[in-house]
């Protein structure tokens, strides 16, 4: 089976998600999952509006509350965070490209990093440190990160999530031996709503 999993590394919702996803493919030992970075928020280095840092706040509450997840909240006192993915979504390229299959692993140290351990993954050295924590060379990543294949690659990432209309993140589609892609989650949903979902598709194929 094939899966297209959309999504951002700094995204709230992806990380209360993943717990869900994880559980879903368990049941599919042999699927394929293709990760796509989404982008969820361009370049800067201007300090996040305090209006919005209040909002994604609490984004984390309402999260906690719905999923599996916890969040360390002293991240909004340790850091001055910004409204800035993309580079993060780029670390997750660079590893991939580095290291097959390494695309999770890299996703999931950039979560505990944020999440957890209240680090700011709009900084490339919290994404460096990610990157030596799942094994690859520190150097190495640093230039791939930096790099214009993986922009180009990014690039080609923002674009197959504009083809497939996403509008949010997390978003998960199973695609059928012709290529067609059926949506199996726009947003968080249980895994129960996934294997429910799929189940409908495939019936009615």
């Amino acid at each position: 089976m094939q899966f297209v999993y959309v999504m951002d590394p700094m995204c709230g919702w992806c990380y209360g998600f993943q717990p869900e996803l994880e559980l879903f493919l368990s049941n599919r030992p042999g699927a394929e999952v293709n990760w796509i970075m989404g982008g969820l928020a361009p370049d800067t280095t201007e300090p996040m509006d305090p209006a919005l840092r209040d909002t994604i706040a609490s984004y984390w509450v309402q999260i906690e509350r719905r999923t599996q997840v916890r969040f360390n909240h002293d991240f909004w006192q340790l850091n001055t965070p910004m409204r800035s993915t993309y580079q993060a979504c780029r670390a997750v390229i660079a590893a991939q490209s580095m290291q097959a299959h390494s695309a999770i692993e890299m996703v999931k140290a950039i979560q505990a990093a944020y999440y957890l351990e209240a680090k700011n993954p709009s900084l490339d050295k919290t994404l460096i440190a990610c990157a030596e924590s799942i094994g690859l060379d520190e150097t190495v990543f640093e230039a791939t990160l930096k790099s214009a294949a993986t922009e180009a690659q990014f690039q080609q990432h923002l674009q197959i999530a504009r083809q497939l209309q996403v509008s949010g993140f997390p978003a998960l589609f199973y695609i059928n031996d012709t290529g067609h892609a059926y949506p199996l989650a726009l947003g968080f949903c249980h895994m129960g709503d996934l294997e429910q979902r799929l189940e409908t598709i495939c019936n009615d194929a």
